[in-house]
């Protein structure tokens, strides 16, 4: 398809035009979070000819996310929702590039991944992460498109724009607490008008064109449609160099042990080795380990005695994620040779021979 045809409704508009389309198609942007916000910028922003888009989380797709997460399917499910997202895009437009990177970002990661694109774009509801974001935002000198939903209120802001005000300039506590939608609950259109309002501050960016929200932050409220904007001003009392960014974010009091999925694999006939299966009993596919055990996570403290605590025991959940929850309790409790299967089924599946091991009903 021509290049000119799929965008010739926004080159026509005098403020973009061919070179405004060039602007795009050279720029690099990373989402972080493939939830809610993501699931409204990244189509957006893939439709508009944005050339590069990574796309950072290390979540599986649940059914309780397709309310409000509308780029996947009932049939995602189960399935890395950056592999998903990634998927929907490349249909959507294939002239762009998606890079799905199913890792959670963290410091060792966060400054690497920065460098290599133009814009960041924080798609999260965890507040830590949102202070991880601007640190790293600050240090590689790159600006950060803020957005947040709590209940039927959203908020959309830049910061680090041209040396403008920072995250840290807004919310100078860090220690406050928050609540996710997964416990104040949310209505799917309040994340879809938020992340839309974030993609158009990206693209007003790349374009250089508008007025840009730094300084700024939009609070709207899907309710009434009422919106106000009020101004915030830099605090340059902070001060975030590499240094102090590799010691407040330094991995090293991370106690969770993890192996590969291969190098799991191969132990599976080794009878000293218990494969641990800490999903519901529901989720698919079934793994058919001679030496397998299924306990929810739910129950596990309350189960744990059919466990022993000298025995090699390598936990897998469907992703990654709870199996390293389950490897922190375990630990706890004095069980020493306990391992997380790094990205779980997903990635076992990927060197099974499905005849012989796995069963799927």
């Amino acid at each position: 398809m021509n290049a000119y045809t799929r965008y010739n409704r926004q080159i026509m508009l005098t403020e973009i035009g061919e070179k405004g389309q060039y602007k795009l198609l050279k720029s690099k942007v990373l989402i972080i979070g493939a939830g809610g916000l993501g699931a409204a910028i990244l189509p957006y922003l893939a439709a508009a000819g944005v050339g590069e888009i990574g796309i950072v989380d290390d979540d599986v797709v649940e059914v309780s996310n397709l309310q409000r997460q509308v780029i996947y399917k009932s049939s995602s499910i189960g399935q890395f929702k950056v592999d998903e997202a990634k998927a929907m895009a490349e249909e959507l437009n294939p002239d762009v590039k998606i890079n799905a990177i199913a890792e959670k970002l963290s410091g060792a990661n966060a400054v690497y991944l920065f460098e290599n694109h133009d814009i960041i774009v924080d798609a999260t509801d965890n507040l830590k992460i949102k202070y991880l974001i601007n640190d790293a935002c600050l240090i590689t000198n790159k600006p950060m498109v803020y957005g947040s939903i709590f209940r039927f209120q959203g908020q959309v802001s830049v910061f680090n724009y041209q040396n403008g005000p920072t995250y840290r300039c807004l919310y100078p506590d860090e220690n406050s607490s928050s609540v996710n939608c997964t416990d104040a609950g949310v209505i799917g259109i309040s994340v879809g008008i938020i992340g839309m309002l974030q993609a158009n501050e990206v693209i007003k960016m790349i374009l250089e064109m508008g007025e840009v929200l730094s300084g700024k932050i939009l609070v709207y409220n899907v309710l009434n449609n009422e919106q106000q904007k009020y101004d915030f001003e830099k605090n340059d009392s902070f001060v975030m160099d590499r240094n102090t960014f590799e010691e407040k974010y330094s991995q090293k009091g991370n106690t969770v042990e993890e192996i590969s999925a291969e190098a799991a694999l191969g132990q599976i006939d080794n009878q000293e080795v218990l494969f641990l299966d800490v999903r519901n009993e529901d989720e698919l596919p079934k793994i058919a380990f001679k030496n397998s055990l299924q306990i929810p996570l739910m129950n596990l403290e309350n189960e744990i005695q059919k466990l022993k605590s000298d025995q090699t025991i390598y936990v897998f959940c469907q992703s990654g994620i709870r199996s390293k929850i389950a490897v922190e309790l375990l630990r706890k409790k004095e069980f020493r040779g306990v391992k997380s299967v790094v990205g779980g089924v997903l990635k076992l599946k990927k060197f099974l021979k499905e005849e012989k091991i796995l069963l799927k009903i």
